[in-house]
Order: C-alpha cells, then structure tokens, then sequence
C-alpha cells in the first residue's frame, strides 16, 4: 500500500483546491498517468502518478481545500514495479512526483495531457478488475483515509467476474489509418468534418474550439496528420472574439448560490485589496485616433510575413508601451519603503479573462522583441490562458500591465494596479467617430487610453508624459522604426 500526499507543486504555496478526480477506486494507473487536477492561488495543476498500480481509495473529495503533504490517494503497487515513492510520509510522496517530472513524465504544471488517455485507462480497469478489484475491497483503510469518512470517495461497484479485456474498437482502429491517411469515414462512427473524415484533435484544442464556441466539423485541419491545430481553431473563430456573450443562461435553480473564496478568486481579492489600500492611484485619460494604427494593422494582416500570426490593435498597444517606458523609466519600477527598483527590462503583463477568473501572465524580455516576434509571444500568451494551461512561472516578475478592455466593447475604465507594479495601462474599443482634422469634422477610428500609477514613485508630470507618448505612437506608429 503507498500513499499519495498533495506535494509541494513548486509555487511556495501550502494549500490546493481538488477540482476533478482523472482516476476512480479500481482503476490501474501506470507511472505518470495523470491522477488528479488541483487549484492552487496561481493556476491550474494536474499531478502524475510516480508509481504503478490500483487504486484503493480517494481520500478527499473534489471542491475540498487541503495543505501541502495532505494525504489524498493510496494505490496498491504492482508486484515488481519500480515506483520511486515508498514511504507514506508527506515528503517521501513530493520527492517521488518531483522525480517524475525529472525523468520527463510527471506533468506538474498544467501543460499538455501526460497520463494515458480515458479510454486506454478504461481498457486496463476491465481487463485488470476480476483480479485486482477484490484485493482492493480487501485492503484495510489506511488511518488517514480513515479519519475523513466524509470526504472520502466510494468504491464503484465490481464488475462481474467473467468480464473479459476489452478489445480496441473499431473507431481507435479507424482513427490510427486515418493519421496515417488510409482510410475515409466509415460509416456510423459520428459526424464528418468539412475533409469527410473524423474530427482529429488533441484534449486542449477541444477545449478550444469548445471556449470559443467553435464547431471542430467545419474547420480545416492544417496538421501533418490532418489533425485540427491550435492556429486552426483561433482562424476559425475570427481573431479569437471569444468573450462577448453568446446566449443568455436561465436563471438558477436555487434561489441563492454559495460558492467558497479559494484559489484563483482567493488571489486576486487579496492582490486587489492589498493593492488599492497600499499603493495611492492616479490615472489619466486620453482619446486618441487611431486611424493609422488601424491601417498599420490592416496592412500587417496582409502581409506573407504575418500569415500565420493573429495581428490587433493590441499589438501596437504594446509596442507603443515599450516605447513609453523607455522613455519614462520610473514608470517600470518597484516601490518598497526604504527603496524604489528602477526594472531596465520590460516583462509586459496582459490582462487576461479566462473561465478560473482575472490572469496576468506576461511576456519576458519584451523590450528585445521584433514586432513580428511580439505577435507570437501576444498570441501564445492568449491561446495558453484560454487553455487553462498559464503556468505559476508565466505570472511571476511582471513589470507592467496592459488591459485591453477594449475587446468587450468598452471604452476605458480606471484599471488596479498588479501588486509590485507602478503602472498599469487600459485599452478601450476603436470606434468611428468624429474628429477635428485641419478643422474640419473627419470619421477616424478613436480609442481612450487610460493609465495608472502610484502616486508614491510617479509624479503627475511623468505619468501625463507616458500616456501621451502611449498615444503619440497610436496616432503615428510610423515612429516605432526610428
């Protein structure tokens, strides 16, 4: 019997949230199968297994917060298996995670499906359940598991004895040719995309396509195997629009709803109120037009070098922020009592609303990025927070902050500053509106930009001198070449 203890995922945090259990009791688990998905403060986490064999009990129930070296599953090992992790004590368990990740299994941050998949899962409980379901109904609870009969998780029932392995069915079979391009849609098997042939597509790009409102049947699959990418899905989905509402849900069943403080929300409520009653705000306002801005775009959309990258406005944005800081130093620093850190770099925050709440991952070293090479960075930041998969490490060591209020079709607000940050700009909806031009009334693309700052460490000078050069570049980013 080995026990499995919530380890220290590496985040310097000592509590976690069970959000979804990827094993039930019974179920035979091979080293690095994905066991559980786990909330921290800062993102999602899914834990391998370092060991092999059945499970024998769940030990807390999903929704439940715990601590660090918590006892939360136990497996009988396989006879035989080298399983890294032999003693129940909480950092016996974290050790034996840790070298699984380091033998390149283990997945403790969120990226990608390491485990086998459901249905190979499925494949091995049936054909290992005559043999190994009574010897888990046999095995006595451990103490700890024990002493939370109220969040533990019961055992499934057995299957019959002379339930036999459970052969690959016709459609794994038929999706093996299909990758391999030798076989057409047989019939029966589900909906045909747009090519005839089954929808192929990894877990995360189904989750996608699933967020962004995306139909996987009509996309055209641009993979090596005909497989549906990530570049596919966002093209699909007309530059990723993925936030504006689409349909009204009915009101709830109940009359209240009550739903627990903990991870993601836990955080940010703690980072906003530390935030607003430390750091003394002030922010500025300006309306800017953008029409040039909004042609640079048009332009960069159509050109070869840009076909395979997502081009907006926030772009520009970005590079207009860079260009700022520069110019006013002190708006990228970290104010302490007894000092202020001036950051001669700029890790660029984006502001970004996922289905866990408000995250700010940021891109590292952006000041030594190319316009193109900052497109990719702005694109892969976004796909990877609507995935679910930011990691602890993207979220850490920002130096400024972008909102981009605009893709909701607001026009500014009066945006919080990151704790840590002394500036924080937003970027409203671009609009056409009227605009005085050589006196005359024009139609221009307008937009508000708004930023702000504490008072502590930037003056009012600085600060209106920032956002006027943010503006400046919006107005004519024909200066970013100089």
């Amino acid at each position: 019997m080995t026990a499995f203890n919530l380890p220290d995922v590496g985040e310097g945090l000592t509590e976690a949230t069970i959000v979804q259990w990827r094993v039930a009791v019974g179920d035979t688990v091979a080293v690095n199968d994905v066991l559980v998905e786990i909330e921290t403060a800062k993102s999602l986490v899914e834990l391998s297994s370092p060991f092999a064999g059945t499970v024998t009990e769940l030990c807390v129930a999903e929704g439940e917060e715990i601590e660090v070296g918590t006892r939360i599953l136990e497996v009988a090992e396989t006879a035989g298996a080298d399983s890294g992790a032999a003693s129940d004590s909480p950092s016996s368990s974290a050790d034996a995670t840790t070298q699984a990740s380091e033998s390149g299994g283990a997945n403790l941050v969120g990226y990608g499906t390491v485990g086998a998949p459901s249905s190979r899962r499925s494949k091995r409980r049936a054909a290992s359940a005559p043999q190994s379901t009574p010897a888990a109904a046999a095995t006595p609870q451990a103490p700890n598991c024990a002493a939370k009969p109220a969040a533990a998780v019961s055992a499934p029932a057995a299957p019959p004895a002379s339930t036999a392995p459970a052969a690959p069915s016709a459609h794994t079979t038929d999706r093996q040719r299909v990758i391999e391009g030798q076989a057409q849609m047989p019939a029966g098997t589900g909906s045909a995309s747009v090519t005839g042939l089954p929808v192929l597509a990894k877990p995360p790009i189904r989750k996608l396509a699933k967020d962004l409102g995306v139909d996987l049947n009509r996309v055209q699959p641009s993979g090596k195997s005909g497989e549906i990418t990530r570049q596919d899905v966002v093209l699909h989905a007309e530059q990723a629009r993925v936030f504006h509402n689409i349909e009204t849900p009915e009101w709830g069943d109940q009359r209240e709803e009550r739903h627990r403080v903990t991870g993601v929300r836990k955080q940010i409520a703690q980072n906003m109120v530390r935030s607003m009653f430390t750091a003394p705000h002030v922010t500025l306002f300006v309306d800017v037009d953008a029409t040039r801005t909004m042609e640079y775009v048009k332009r960069l959309k159509a050109s070869p070098d840009y076909a395979d990258t997502k081009i907006s406005p926030l772009l520009i944005v970005a590079k207009a922020v860079i260009w700022a800081i520069r110019r006013n130093p002190t708006t990228n620093a970290t104010w302490t009592d007894e000092e202020y850190i001036v950051k001669n770099y700029v890790n660029l925050g984006i502001a970004a609303a996922t289905p866990r709440g408000l995250l700010v991952p940021n891109i590292k070293d952006a000041h030594t990025l190319s316009m193109r090479q900052l497109a990719k960075a702005l694109e892969t930041l976004t796909i990877t927070a609507r995935e679910g998969k930011t990691t602890p490490t993207d979220q850490q060591q920002g130096t400024f902050t972008i909102t981009n209020v605009g893709v909701f079709g607001v026009d500014t607000g009066t945006p919080v500053l990151m704790p840590g940050e002394v500036g924080i700009l937003a970027f409203g909806a671009v609009r056409p509106k009227p605009w005085v031009v050589n006196g005359e009334v024009q139609v221009r693309q307008v937009t508000t930009v708004a930023a702000s700052f504490d008072h502590r460490l930037v003056d009012g000078d600085v600060a209106s001198r920032f956002v006027a050069d943010v503006a400046t570049i919006l107005e004519e980013p024909a200066l970013l070449l100089d």
